[in-house]
């Protein structure tokens, strides 16, 4: 592949700019390389998001609402 080749070529239709924006981005996201692991999250951090699982309602509902998990 020489550097006057396109990288990719539109065969049918006529795409607006915005279309054609939108692929460019798909590709970029697409052929970029991993990252690596995500960092770890904080206890702090974890503690300000909600949980999982949230209690049911039925007798004693309210007060489990307030208990740490």
């Amino acid at each position: 592949m020489s550097a006057d080749e396109p990288l990719f070529r539109i065969v049918r239709g006529v795409p607006t700019a915005e279309e054609l924006a939108a692929l460019v981005g798909a590709i970029m996201v697409r052929t970029r390389p991993a990252t690596a692991a995500p960092a770890a999250v904080s206890h702090w951090a974890r503690s300000a998001r909600p949980a999982a699982a949230t209690p049911v309602a039925g007798p004693g509902a309210w007060r489990a609402s307030a208990l740490p998990r």
